[in-house]
């Protein structure tokens, strides 16, 4: 199978460093300064005191013509926009693409591709680029999938084939797995990153757990949640087994790269505009962040 992944940050190189060992592997990359880093060094995979390097194919974005079998986009949620233009162009009904981004929000933009077979994931997977063709894989989980619309068939044999050598579980509802993503990044990810902790401080502070409690029931009120307890239970047991770790936005505002706090918090907060709701706790942790990036010529 041929395998096309656009997006060579974290998610990316992790991706293609253990995709290439079964299959044969495109990177599309945003530079054609990294494509030729990557042609020429392949992709280091760090992980524990094991080290791999697997050779891929790499070229820039501007020569991905959809010719692969699957196209896994993994690229950030505000980088998008010209990615969908790109894919909208040379996507045939018959392919089939994987899309893996933080937040609901770039559901609404996926009804403007032609494709016939469209996929979500939410990657539960912990990964740091060290360099532009090595991959620290720093935290081992699964990475959930689900049919937006197209073949279950395709997705569930991938899913199975791409386990052998990386966690992969498919989902039968793709809304319900997003959504258990989103509430854990809208919790978890602009806390750690407006007070610059970890994500085992969230609950071992008593004070910022009584945040944490208090962002959930806001949040419980925006999504209409039937069982909170079975989602709050997921939350706490994510802090726990990553307590270690940094977040995804809090590695962003230490980086002085944009967040994804659009897609996220954005997203809680067009859904309670929509349902005339108050969410003031919410939008104090979006315009914190919002300012962060402002701070840094971000916005």
């Amino acid at each position: 199978m041929k395998v096309g992944i656009i997006g060579a940050g974290s998610i990316g190189l992790l991706f293609a460093g253990y995709l290439s060992r079964i299959f044969t592997v495109t990177v599309y990359t945003r530079t054609n300064e990294q494509a030729n880093v990557i042609n020429q060094n392949g992709i280091v995979l760090l992980h524990e005191s094991e080290e791999i390097r697997t050779q891929v194919k790499a070229l820039p974005i501007n020569d991905w013509q959809g010719l692969e079998d699957i196209t896994i986009i993994a690229v950030k949620q505000y980088q998008l926009s010209p990615i969908i233009q790109r894919v909208k162009q040379f996507t045939s009904s018959s392919k089939s693409l994987l899309f893996l981004q933080n937040g609901m929000g770039h559901l609404k933009l996926l009804d403007q591709i032609p494709s016939n077979h469209l996929f979500v994931g939410s990657v539960e997977h912990g990964a740091l680029k060290e360099n532009p063709y090595t991959v620290r894989h720093n935290g081992v989980s699964t990475t959930n999938v689900a049919v937006y619309k197209g073949d279950t068939n395709f997705l569930r044999n991938f899913a199975t084939a791409v386990s052998d050598v990386f966690p992969m579980t498919f989902q039968e509802d793709f809304f319900e797995m997003l959504k258990k993503k989103l509430i854990a990044n809208a919790l978890i990810n602009p806390l750690t990153a407006i007070l610059q902790v970890k994500n085992g401080a969230l609950v071992e502070n008593p004070f910022y757990f009584q945040v944490l409690q208090n962002l959930f029931s806001e949040i419980t009120n925006i999504l209409n949640l039937e069982d909170p307890e079975e989602y709050w239970k997921q939350v706490l047991k994510i802090c726990t087994n990553t307590a270690d770790n940094r977040s995804s936005m809090l590695k962003d505002i230490e980086a002085k790269r944009q967040t994804e706090v659009d897609a996220i918090l954005g997203y809680l907060l067009e859904e309670a505009n929509k349902q005339k709701k108050k969410s003031p706790q919410i939008g104090t942790m979006y315009h914190l962040i919002k300012g962060k990036e402002s701070k840094e010529g971000l916005v």
